[in-house]
């Protein structure tokens, strides 16, 4: 009787533990998921690609290198808003970063803080009916340098005017989703991540995703 076969690992080149537990909660018992060993100490690539999947794959195959003939997965993803032409876009994590945004207050604010504060202060003007955006979300596949699946996810909800929320991370305390009427970041984990465009990409990666 031939002895069973060990769950195939998939190498994820993120250590973010958000990331990882939207990850791990759409995978099943049949696949291993495991942060690429030594992340920390391989310089990261520059992410100059003007869209989530030319990140994602840009940095699938870079990371793919490090470990020969493994899978390895990496993601892009960020906020969309409509009244913004896309923004912040790629540039979600440095938006405030990028245009030396510095409120007085800002020396005890985070990155995820002053974020928010710039995104807030940008649609001043926008009326709250006209605030709508997603959460999108691009993983990439790749072994040896050569990309074997994509993945898309997205989640659509609106700006609010003013942060509500302690859970989460980014953006989550201005994104309402009507439906359930709060921001992500009022939302208990379970619920959240039927939510997650990150699981929601992970899905659609791992039903086209076929390894050799």
């Amino acid at each position: 009787m031939p002895e069973p076969q060990s769950p195939p690992i998939l190498y994820l080149a993120t250590t973010n533990p958000g990331k990882l537990r939207d990850f791990a909660a759409t995978a099943s018992s049949q696949i291993t998921l495991t942060p690429l060993p030594n992340l920390n100490q391989i310089p990261a690539p520059a992410e100059d690609e003007p869209t989530f999947e030319g990140n994602a794959r840009l940095k699938a195959i870079y990371y793919s290198h490090h470990a020969p003939n493994e899978i390895v997965i990496a993601d892009d993803s960020g906020l969309e808003v409509d009244a913004l032409h896309g923004a912040p876009g790629v540039r979600s994590a440095r938006y405030a970063e990028d245009h030396h945004f510095a409120p007085t207050d800002s020396a005890h604010l985070t990155p995820d803080e002053r974020n928010n504060l710039y995104l807030i202060m940008n649609l001043t003007d926008i009326p709250l009916t006209e605030r709508s955006a997603r959460y999108h979300c691009v993983l990439a596949a790749a072994r040896n340098g050569h990309i074997l699946a994509i993945g898309h996810g997205a989640v659509e909800g609106e700006i609010l005017a003013a942060p509500r929320g302690t859970q989460g991370f980014g953006y989550d305390p201005l994104f309402y989703l009507p439906a359930q009427q709060k921001t992500m970041a009022e939302l208990d984990t379970t619920t959240k991540l039927t939510f997650s465009h990150r699981g929601r990409a992970f899905a659609a990666l791992l039903n086209s995703l076929r390894p050799d």
